[in-house]
């Protein structure tokens, strides 16, 4: 009897470029397709103010920031879209303009929403440890609180919790400082 070969079912980054284009924005999690909802719009004014904030630091200490939708390809079978990464001056050149990021930031952040909170908190949050994003922030909207994670060993751990009363610095970005209020100003 003829041997049989397994068909993988996960969808690859490569696959998913074919697919035509709905409008929808996609991520893979191990060739898994999620559709990721649109934002409403609190989040993308938190959004747009953190990415200003990273904006403003690019033009002064150099980098890159880019703000959702954009593909961070991790593996062929893991591509995220964080609200907005950043990409240190160094490691600028990595990115090509023209196509997908296939470099992990140097930092990813991301604004909660009811709808992807648990997947920012779970598989994402996993999956940009395991591959090395060195900072990862949390931004709860509705709380106005920024949570900064550190990979130490493999692993996040919540190093700083800002309010909207609050100033804290960036540990991973030198000279980067900022204020929940302006953030969280409504």
């Amino acid at each position: 009897m003829a041997g049989v070969s397994a068909v993988d079912p996960r969808v690859s980054f490569a696959e998913l470029c074919q697919w035509p284009d709905d409008g929808r924005r996609y991520e893979l999690y191990d060739g898994e397709v999620i559709v990721v909802p649109a934002p409403v719009p609190r989040h993308q004014v938190v959004a747009l103010r953190i990415g200003r904030l990273l904006l403003d630091y690019a033009e002064s200490l150099g980098g890159l920031t880019l703000i959702s939708p954009v593909d961070i390809v991790l593996t062929e079978h893991d591509v995220v879209q964080p609200d907005v990464v950043f990409f240190r001056r160094e490691r600028r050149p990595l990115v090509k303009m023209w196509e997908a990021a296939r470099v992990p930031p140097d930092l990813a952040v991301e604004v909660l929403s009811r709808s992807t909170e648990r997947r920012d908190r779970g598989r994402k949050m996993e999956l940009l440890a395991r591959s090395g994003v060195p900072e990862y922030w949390i931004v709860d909207p509705a709380g106005n609180s920024l949570e900064i994670y550190q990979l130490q060993t493999g692993t996040y751990v919540m190093t700083t919790i800002c309010g909207e009363n609050d100033r804290v610095d960036s540990a991973t970005l030198p000279g980067l400082s900022l204020e929940g209020k302006r953030l969280f100003e409504e």
